[in-house]
């Protein structure tokens, strides 16, 4: 199969992504967004984020959210617009960022829930995909170029390229139809062989029906299951099917 490893991009990038691992960066994110009391308000498809210069550095540099204001005048204060995943993850799991919405702060994790899915229908699934990888530590960005949900980065996108093109697909139902046949799934294959990344689908199976998700609590009953999909390269062979020769006298 054809596999695509970590493609850094420089010859020291490796060397400054283990000196600075995302790990450590999105613990001193955490830290500085909780000190601060950082807050968001919530839009009708994202969440709009003011935060500091330090905080603006460090949100960089673990890919949350894009910088839609370089500064405010006058003031050392950056916004930055986080999509709905991005922003749930910072406020529930890492528990560094709340949420404002009609000039009231959301109570609590299942009133933002149902907030997040009454925006965005498919929320549910495409939030326990994106939590599953960046809780392995995976810098998460969204991606349609290359017909996927998000690419996964090993690190920050300056030092490496993205190493997997991935594909949500729900237990109950496909939310890309371009999997459903053979000719479709080889397109998609050769696509992103094309562009040098490993298609990863991240099976998102419910223990219950999909419609019966109704709160934050019922993530439990989620489950996610990785398949890596390659093209098969008939040069990699692990035995040698040279035809003997004959001994014709």
């Amino acid at each position: 199969m054809v596999v695509f490893g970590t493609r850094w991009k420089n010859t020291n990038s490796e060397d400054l992504a283990l000196t600075n691992p995302i790990s450590k960066i999105i613990s001193e994110l955490q830290f500085s967004l909780v000190q601060t009391k950082s807050c968001g308000l919530l839009l009708n498809h994202s969440v709009l984020l003011q935060v500091g210069l330090e905080q603006a550095d460090l949100l960089d540099q673990v890919c949350f959210g894009c910088r839609i204001v370089t500064a405010i005048k006058d003031k050392q204060q950056y916004l930055y617009e986080l999509s709905l995943e991005e922003a749930f993850y910072l406020c529930v799991s890492l528990r560094c960022l709340e949420i404002v919405w009609e000039n009231k702060y959301v109570k609590n994790n299942d009133e933002l829930w149902e907030l997040m899915k009454s925006k965005r229908k498919l929320f549910p699934i495409l939030y326990v995909a994106y939590s599953h990888l960046r809780a392995k530590n995976w810098v998460v960005r969204p991606e349609i170029k290359y017909g996927v949900n998000f690419v996964a980065y090993r690190h920050h996108p300056s030092l490496v390229h993205s190493e997997y093109a991935v594909m949500v697909l729900a237990g109950n139902g496909d939310l890309t139809p371009r999997l459903t046949s053979w000719p479709s799934l080889h397109a998609t294959v050769r696509l992103e062989d094309g562009v040098a990344k490993t298609l990863l689908v991240l099976h998102i199976n419910n223990k219950n029906s999909y419609d019966s998700i109704t709160s934050y609590s019922s993530l439990e009953h989620y489950t996610v299951e990785e398949e890596m999909i390659a093209r098969w390269n008939p040069e990699q062979c692990n035995e040698d099917h040279t035809l003997p020769k004959s001994n014709d006298n």
